[in-house]
């Protein structure tokens, strides 16, 4: 199955990223803090304080992306990655150089509060399923350069992560369908083509486009786009005919249309909404300039 490739994030492997967006940011110089004088030398204390309820995503990266700034600074969570918090909590402590926790704070805040109502967007989704065994799937929209990120927020949030990226499993959707001249000719020339044990997954939108993929050698088969009367005759459909086949729906998934779905009884949905529509945590940082 292509749909929880990808692996758990090394936080080493963000180091490029981190210091990138950290020069994006200073630019020339923090001027502001460099006109303070020489806290760099000033020992200085910061507390994460939540303003809404969410769920939380990203510490072990603001720590990595603070002690670029700092290598000495210490940054100790006070709660653990996925833990759902209530407004006014505080879930991390640091203390370091006072320069490197007001040069930092910005992007450090940005990351969190980003990948945080990631997963509290996906907590909502995954929750609303709670009673199903249908399982939540993430998708490749995400944005340029942060995908990795933004699926680490999914898992986080409860998500399965479906395919990384194009190398992960074959994809055959509308498009691919229309350029090979079908769903049949699609996959008789792909599955020659793949390295065992690729998976490969079809994209469908009508009952004669399931009949055709149920005739293929496919591992997944996509509901795309069909209401719920429709998903239900095609999923009777391939568990008749092909039990082993697994099942996901796509298109126009909402909070209010998960369970309609599930009820068709597919193994999968899949949705960009928890990433592309998830607002973002309201975090602040609150700095003395005394460490304790």
């Amino acid at each position: 199955m292509p749909l929880n490739t990808s692996v758990p994030l090394v936080e080493s492997s963000l180091d490029e990223y981190l210091q990138a967006w950290l020069r994006e940011d200073v630019g020339r110089g923090d001027w502001t803090t460099i006109g303070l004088g020489n806290l760099a030398q000033q020992p200085g204390l910061a507390l994460w304080v939540t303003r809404a309820p969410g769920v939380i995503a990203g510490l072990p990266f603001a720590r990595r992306l603070f002690q670029q700034l700092d290598g000495d600074l210490s940054f100790e969570p006070l709660v653990d990655e996925g833990d759902a918090c209530g407004a006014d909590t505080t879930i991390a402590r640091m203390s370091g150089n006072l320069a490197a926790l007001l040069t930092g704070e910005r992007v450090a805040l940005n990351l969190v509060m980003r990948l945080s109502g990631i997963a509290t967007a996906t907590r909502q989704y995954v929750e609303r399923l709670a009673d199903s065994p249908t399982q939540l799937v993430d998708t490749r929209k995400t944005t340029p350069g942060l995908r990795q990120l933004e699926k680490y927020a999914s898992r986080v949030g409860g998500a399965i992560n479906h395919r990384l990226g194009l190398d992960d499993a074959v994809m055959i959707k509308d498009n691919h369908i229309a350029a090979a001249g079908g769903i049949r000719a699609a996959v008789a020339q792909i599955r020659p083509a793949i390295p065992y044990p690729m998976t490969v997954e079809v994209e469908t939108s009508s009952l004669e486009q399931v009949d055709e993929a149920i005739a293929c050698p496919v591992d997944i088969i996509m509901l795309d786009n069909m209401p719920p009367e429709l998903m239900k005759t095609a999923v009777e459909r391939i568990r008749a005919q092909k039990p082993a086949v697994k099942i996901e729906a796509s298109g126009n998934v909402t909070l209010e249309t998960l369970k309609p779905i599930a009820a068709t009884g597919v193994d999968f949905i899949s949705s960009s909404a928890p990433i592309t529509r998830a607002p973002w945590l309201d975090i602040s940082m609150q700095v003395s300039s005394k460490a304790v």
